[in-house]
């Protein structure tokens, strides 16, 4: 039932997104008819009740279209952080206006500046005149087309809140930080000294550092969906091209060279598929191990788009680097992806980390041979140096490596 409900909403999808015209810029009161901003809000709030996997359908066409839209900021950050706060009329009034349209929340969880995205980048201080907010955040994706800002911040004690701020507060900069991806719009929002009503400073519903990172883990595979569409796209016009494009006398697509490419392609693509259908799927149960896939997710399918739309501009020929082509559009965006809530570098070393950490655990608990327990403990998991003896020679051998004698 819900590959019906996913192959109708995403044929509506196309269908919509094929409208927008040349430019790839479609209305977003356009996209708010057809339901897409509330999908994941609450029926109770005027929503549809559906879930991430519903959402993510929508933002891999909207990587395949290349489109310019606000749906990352606005849904993926924005609507997704208000799901996760306590209850209260001010926020469902604001997440009822954003399922209609009527509103435009946008959230900065994190600072794009910071690759490890582990600290809030702003702070509240209490003072003699109340509750003061600090801090910036770089890169925050449609920032400067939010209707209000929900601000990541530390209370005066410490605890991890969101502070609810007009984008016109005083103190407040929203400043538009131009790209060579023109499909994305991104700004660096700084705090400095603004007042926060105590009413608009909201507390999540849950533990808010395992909401936080959950948080980020969504906006990661929202990313990886785009990425994932966009290289479907890619895939699917160098195919068609190859098929029409002759060169001495025959199309390019039955040199071997071509099909090969083209198999490489196809393989990546078929590789990230699955890699971000399991992290959507993780997400949307709420699966506590979700962040493994979503790593997973973001690694790959962010990096398989760089290559794919690389050679989906080689293949084209002279043509894939004209203007005209659009590859070079795709070709930026998804360089976008890749740098946006981490680099494929950046989750790799977090998988790392997290299975040298496992694998220490394991070790030290005896389950593990000695020189898996070495492994495990010696830096960055990497070989222990060992002393052994050379049989022509009586000097040890300390380089870690086989003697050559």
């Amino acid at each position: 039932m819900d590959a019906e409900i996913h192959d109708e909403l995403r044929a509506v999808a196309r269908d919509l997104l094929g409208k927008a015209g040349p430019a790839g810029r479609p209305d977003w009161q356009l996209l708010a008819g057809a339901g897409w901003p509330g999908l994941e809000v609450p029926g109770a709030l005027d929503g549809a009740d559906a879930t991430f996997a519903e959402t993510a359908v929508i933002l891999a066409e909207l990587g395949r279209a290349a489109a310019r839209s606000p749906y990352l900021g606005i849904v993926v950050l924005g609507i997704g952080t208000l799901t996760q706060l306590e209850p209260a009329p001010d926020r469902d009034k604001l997440l009822r206006e954003a399922a209609t349209g009527a509103g435009a929340p946008v959230a900065a969880l994190a600072d794009g500046d910071d690759e490890s995205g582990t600290s809030a980048p702003f702070r509240i201080e209490r003072s003699a005149r109340g509750l003061r907010l600090h801090g910036r955040a770089a890169f925050v994706p449609d920032a400067a087309q939010a209707s209000r800002l929900l601000l990541l911040a530390l209370d005066p004690g410490g605890v991890p809140v969101i502070a609810d701020v007009e984008p016109h507060a005083p103190g407040l900069g929203v400043a538009a930080q131009p790209v060579l991806d023109a499909t994305r719009r991104l700004a660096l929002v700084t705090a400095d000294n603004v007042e926060v009503r105590q009413t608009s400073v909201w507390r999540f519903a849950g533990d808010p550092q395992g909401t936080i990172r959950r948080l980020l883990d969504r906006a990661a595979v929202a990313v990886a969906c785009d990425s994932l569409g966009l290289s479907e796209a890619m895939l699917a016009a160098t195919v068609a091209y190859a098929k029409v494009r002759e060169q001495f006398g025959r199309p390019i697509g039955s040199f071997q060279a071509v099909k090969h490419a083209c198999a490489d392609m196809l393989v990546q693509v078929s590789v990230a598929r699955e890699l971000v259908a399991q992290a959507v799927s993780q997400l949307a149960e709420h699966d506590p191990h979700a962040t493994v896939a979503a790593s997973m997710a973001k690694s790959h399918a962010c990096g398989t788009a760089v290559d794919v739309v690389g050679k989906a501009m080689q293949l084209h020929g002279g043509m894939g680097y004209t203007w005209e082509s659009g590859v070079h559009v795709y070709l930026k965006r998804a360089a976008l992806n890749r740098s946006l809530f981490g680099s494929p570098a950046a989750h790799r070393r977090r998988l790392a980390g997290r299975y040298l950490a496992q694998s220490t655990v394991i070790a030290r608990s005896g389950q593990l041979p000695a020189a898996r327990l070495a492994f495990a403990s010696s830096p960055a998991g990497t070989s222990p140096t060992r002393t052994t003896e050379c049989p022509s020679s009586s000097r040890p051998n300390t380089s870690g490596q086989i003697s050559q004698h």
